[in-house]
């Protein structure tokens, strides 16, 4: 499919560029999007977690009381999850939430989510461009050109640009990342999505394999 290649100011070049059908144009696979995010997602916990247990607990192990004749529940020490202060029982613990994914599912969760932004129009492409200054009115001319001022929108580059990535800093719905950063879950969870040319090159490099 032919897709208008426009400039950062928002007009069209006369140049086209054709999307793979392969990459861009697939069925997309919902249950294999469903577990790119979540691995995504679960990756992002750090898992630090931690409530102490009664062996964990500062505190005295004396028996409170005696065990027999005062009418009330029998009772250890103070450290038993029954008294305020005493510890938990079954509380979180420190644990690794990441796992893992087939390298050919975690591509075609690429696809379906590249597809779905093609079928949605929401997907645009704009010639290779870089910023002199990391200047944050760079990038707000950028998105005011193509109308995404206050939308959710990602920037995919075929490489590092320090410059465009500083001046996108500040902006709250905008992120740039480069075409080998690119994941499933910051192409679905941004509403438009931006390519350049070189970046088309390389993702269709990189996903055709």
């Amino acid at each position: 499919m032919e897709v208008k290649v426009l400039d950062i100011s928002g007009k069209e070049t006369g140049a086209k560029v054709q999307l793979s059908e392969g990459i861009f144009g697939i069925e997309p696979n919902d249950h294999a999007i469903y577990l790119d995010v979540k691995q995504y997602l679960a990756n992002q916990r750090q898992g630090t977690h931690k409530a102490k247990q009664r062996n964990e607990i500062a505190g005295s192990t004396r028996k409170l009381y005696k065990q027999k004749g005062t009418g009330g529940a029998r009772a250890g020490n103070i450290k038993s999850p029954l008294f305020n202060g005493g510890g938990r029982v079954f509380g979180p613990q420190p644990r690794d939430y990441s796992f893992k994914l087939n390298k050919k599912l975690k591509e075609l969760a690429r696809k379906s989510a590249l597809t779905y932004k093609v079928k949605d129009n929401s997907l645009v492409v704009v010639e290779d461009f870089a910023f002199d200054t990391p200047k944050t009115k760079n990038f707000v001319s950028l998105l005011n050109a193509l109308n995404f001022e206050g939308t959710k929108t990602l920037v995919v580059l075929p490489e590092g640009n320090k410059n465009v990535y500083l001046a996108s800093k500040n902006i709250q719905k905008a992120k740039v990342v480069t075409a080998d950063e690119l994941n499933t879950y910051d192409v679905l969870n941004a509403v438009k999505l931006v390519l350049t040319t070189g970046s088309v090159k390389t993702l269709e490099e990189a996903l055709a394999k």
